[in-house]
């Protein structure tokens, strides 16, 4: 049975705002992948570990479209982050594609992407 993905996507979204990382290692999956809107590329303690310097102040998703499929949905949205890097502040808006999929009963978030799109 496929869950409510768009439910989990939020949970996720919850949990980074809050820099959660028991949630965050819940949600994601062990070979888990980031690839940056600059094309770097994180794996899932990478990505965990990112909360020492990094804190997000708000995440704001809007254009939320979520396709499902068998034992996989992928989560399409347009974010609008404010956040704190190593004391800088950040502004940026992403087109993101979250990728969940169903490993041994659960679902878990397996690879996000995100490109850069011009702030309006």
């Amino acid at each position: 049975m496929i869950p409510d993905v768009h439910l989990l996507s939020r949970a996720f979204e919850q949990a980074e705002l809050r820099g959660d990382a028991d949630v965050l290692q819940a949600l994601l999956a062990d070979d888990f992948r980031s690839i940056g809107e600059q094309g770097y590329v994180l794996d899932k303690a990478q990505w965990i570990g990112k909360f020492a310097g990094f804190a997000y102040v708000s995440i704001d998703s809007s254009d939320v479209e979520v396709s499902r499929y068998e034992h996989a949905a992928i989560v399409r949205c347009v974010q609008r982050s404010r956040s704190v890097w190593q004391g800088q502040e950040m502004a940026l808006t992403t087109r993101v594609s979250q990728t969940w999929v169903e490993q041994s009963g659960s679902w878990v978030l397996a690879g996000i992407q995100f490109s850069s799109l011009t702030s309006a």
